[in-house]
């Protein structure tokens, strides 16, 4: 791969330096068709993103959560898929576990991923089969050098019998729990956004059930990572799960540790009705 990760990387902290300005200063916000909402801080690093990204392949088109049209969208075999601030409503409300999103989408798969915590100090990546992680230190600044050395990281082989379990921290569906006690879970791990795929790829986790809607720039980055640190993202037929769906809208997908053979068959999704 030709692409520069430390670029990325540096793209990255550059977009949550931004975010975490206007957490300290304050920021307006409002609310977008579909209800969600939006702060002057997704919108500022949306444009460091862009720009930075277009500054180091102009020929790869970046499709962005800030940014995205329904109505005039393409599929390009290779593209950046950037969410600029994966949990807007946790950094509203003074949560840690927002985050930066750039995966690198090629032949509808993410061979490229990058997640930074700007409120933690914490930077995952994963590429060509290789992740890793970097912590600032308490009085580190906030840049890539800051950041200190990457670290390797891998997931854990999985657990078949009582699984750590990651999902969300939200409101989960009676669905939901019905299938995670059909799983006969362990310990139940909730953390946000999509610091979901990084307790499984550093080895905190086995399995992360997916049933709630989620869109491609919330989980590209983290298969990404995932990927590259041994585990996998599968959808309800077993297969690797894919992008380029219609409206960027996500179904329901099982994310693993390692596995040596198939999956059990119940830590696969329901298939979804309708």
């Amino acid at each position: 791969m030709n692409i520069d990760l430390l670029k990325i990387e540096e793209i990255a902290i550059n977009a949550g330096n931004a975010i975490m300005k206007f957490r300290d200063l304050g920021f307006d916000k409002d609310q977008k068709n579909d209800g969600s909402p939006v702060t002057e801080a997704d919108l500022a690093a949306d444009k460091i993103i862009k720009d930075g990204l277009y500054n180091l392949a102009a020929d790869i088109p970046a499709i962005t959560e800030e940014t995205f049209n329904a109505k005039e969208e393409t599929n390009p075999v290779q593209y950046w898929c950037v969410d600029p601030l994966d949990g807007t409503k946790g950094f509203i409300n003074g949560g840690r576990d927002f985050t930066v999103n750039i995966a690198l989408i090629d032949q509808i798969y993410p061979v490229l991923g990058v997640i930074y915590a700007p409120a933690m100090g914490v930077l995952w990546g994963g590429a060509d089969g290789r992740a890793w992680k970097r912590m600032a230190t308490p009085s580190g600044q906030m840049t890539l050098a800051g950041m200190g050395d990457a670290m390797p990281i891998s997931a854990r082989q999985a657990r078949l019998k009582k699984p750590d379990v990651v999902a969300t921290k939200a409101h989960r569906s009676p669905e939901l729990e019905q299938w995670i006690n059909s799983i006969d879970a362990g310990e139940a791990i909730a953390v946000g956004s999509s610091l979901k795929f990084c307790s499984i790829a550093e080895g905190d986790a086995d399995l992360y059930p997916r049933m709630g809607p989620t869109m491609e720039w919330d989980t590209a980055a983290g298969q990404a990572i995932l990927e590259a640190a041994g585990g996998q993202v599968l959808a309800p037929d077993g297969n690797r799960f894919g992008y380029g769906k219609p409206g960027r809208l996500n179904g329901y997908f099982s994310a693993t540790a390692k596995l040596d053979g198939a999956i059990p068959s119940h830590w696969l999704p329901p298939q979804q009705q309708g």
